[in-house]
């Protein structure tokens, strides 16, 4: 027995593998190397579930399991992209020469390392010694991270760069990645261009593209991406940040392509499962909505990555297929799930909107009602979102489709309408929200015309020298209507004419209180709150 490290008696592993043989000689290496802890998997779904309960050292991953439609790659992919695989750990994946593309690409994203059977145990040992050493140089900003001091680690990633310190290519993209979260664009894109200079590697490119998309150049992004895809057309997490740009600039149908093209590179990807259901519920056929979302339950229903706002909508199809066994299901799994998150506002949310679909299936149109006026209650309420929105524009309108009168319904509508038409991807949205329910969609329309109408007029004022009078008109409307594009707007005009504005200060407190209680609940539109951070919880422009 020879330890692999000084610190190697405090770890735990992981090893997950379907066949037992390969399993037990990986297992047999792992105590070769002094490890005290192993923990074995044998099915990809107990893994999954494994390593959003615990934190271990090493993963050994096996890419391929027989009999199940989840690759070791699907299971890394989600707990990346759902920020679920601590930095601390070292994932190995081990594949047979048939997969090696796909694992030399899965490598990219969130892999230490990877390996081609037949190997020796002193291959494995040079992987795990390499990964290990780069973890300890990391192991500053790691615990960072793990404090979610998320600056101060984008910081010293930042100095680490600069001053080409140990490990400094795997500290930028740690920064990079930091950046991005910290809405810092700019930031992440030159350490992104630094990774570059040392080599064209894929997640850097992918990385740039990010960055410019999140500084509003859709345009650019989207041609890096292209150039990107034409190179590595099996690259699943450029197609997810390309279904993002697409959708961002109007072309919902070429997004619903992207996001297939991702879910049929990984097909076992709960959080990829989920956007893709989500989209095709909003722009595609009905039946691809629930036969995704269905999927997408079945693989991670009571997974950490999986978006509760899936079952939501998959409760919406089954309502309009009349599946009553179906939509009971899935109140009770939402009753589950929500049960252990008692003061989640949102998932209060997600539980009312099935619960009136199930009560108006089951003819019980007093209990639907008594939940509608709940949620119809909130609509005003900071914490209300752009998803919330959609899901009640949704319920209303299936509710009025089935020729069942609610007072002042209407209004109700007028109102989603107006706080969260932020831009055209919001608008689309609410449009589609309303299940082809006319006044519904002509309210959404009319709506966001009168915002742009507004903004119009403010920009007008501000130019013909009424900066002033701009402001105080774009606060009236803001203060009624709760809209995130005219509160940015009058404050984007106080900031940059503050010296031309009588009672600037105490106007820009105003603003200022506008932004922080409603600008981060409309103003962007995610596909999910799981996988990637950005893709219908309400991210386009408000332009």
């Amino acid at each position: 027995m020879i330890p692999l490290d000084s610190e190697i008696s405090k770890a735990r592993a992981l090893v997950v593998d379907s066949n037992a043989g390969s399993r037990s000689a990986l297992v047999a290496m792992l105590r070769e190397f002094a490890v005290p802890e192993i923990v074995q998997a044998r099915k990809a779904q107990e893994a999954r579930r494994l390593l959003e309960t615990q934190r271990f050292d090493i993963v050994l991953c096996e890419y391929h399991f027989d009999d199940e439609p989840v690759s070791g790659q699907d299971i890394m992919d989600d707990l990346r992209l759902s920020h679920l695989l601590p930095l601390s750990t070292v994932v190995v994946m081990i594949s047979s020469e048939a997969g090696y593309a796909k694992v030399a690409e899965a490598a990219e994203a969130a892999l230490d390392a990877y390996l081609l059977k037949p190997h020796t145990a002193e291959a494995l040992r040079d992987r795990l010694v390499q990964a290990r050493q780069r973890k300890r140089m990391l192991a500053d900003i790691i615990a960072l991270v793990q404090k979610e001091d998320y600056i101060a680690a984008a910081e010293m990633c930042q100095l680490r760069f600069k001053t080409r310190g140990p490990a400094w290519v795997q500290a930028a993209r740690i920064g990079a990645e930091l950046w991005l979260r910290l809405g810092k664009p700019h930031a992440a894109q030159e350490l992104f261009d630094a990774i570059l200079l040392v080599g064209a590697v894929p997640w850097a490119r992918l990385g740039v593209a990010r960055t410019q998309y999140d500084s509003g150049s859709t345009a650019q992004a989207r041609r890096t991406l292209e150039s990107l895809l034409n190179e590595l057309p099996s690259y699943a997490d450029a197609y997810d940040v390309m279904g993002r740009v697409l959708l961002d600039q109007g072309h919902p149908d070429m997004a619903l392509d992207a996001l297939r093209q991702a879910t049929a590179l990984t097909p076992g990807s709960v959080a990829r499962l989920v956007k893709h259901g989500l989209l095709a519920f909003y722009y595609g056929d009905p039946k691809e909505a629930a036969d995704t979302l269905a999927k997408a339950a079945r693989l991670g229903l009571n997974s950490r990555i999986f978006d509760l706002q899936g079952l939501v909508l998959l409760a919406m199809v089954q309502f309009d297929l009349g599946d009553r066994r179906g939509l009971a299901q899935s109140l009770n799994a939402m009753v589950a799930a929500r049960a252990p998150q008692t003061g989640s506002p949102r998932l209060r949310r997600f539980e009312l909107v099935i619960g009136v679909l199930h009560s108006l299936l089951d003819r019980r149109v007093a209990d639907a009602v008594s939940q509608l006026r709940a949620l119809i209650a909130e609509i005003v309420l900071p914490n209300f979102e752009f998803e919330a929105a959609c899901n009640l524009l949704s319920v209303l309108a299936r509710f009025s489709k089935n020729e069942l009168k609610l007072e002042d319904v209407n209004e109700d509508a007028l109102k989603l309408a107006r706080r969260f038409a932020v831009s055209k991807t919001t608008a689309d949205l609410l449009v589609r929200a309303s299940f082809g329910h006319a006044p519904f969609e002509e309210a959404v329309r009319r709506s966001y015309a009168l915002i742009c109408q507004q903004a119009e007029e403010a920009v007008s004022k501000t130019i013909g020298g009424s900066p002033a009078e701009a402001v105080q008109m774009l606060l009236a409307s803001a203060d009624e209507s709760l809209n995130a594009k005219l509160v940015d707007l009058a404050l984007h005009t106080i900031e940059r004419h503050h010296d031309r504005i009588p009672d600037a200060d105490a106007l820009l407190q105003r603003a200022k209180l506008l932004h922080q209680r409603y600008h981060g609940y409309g103003t962007q539109v995610h596909l999910s709150k799981g996988g990637d951070p950005r893709i219908m919880k309400g991210v386009a422009s408000p332009g």
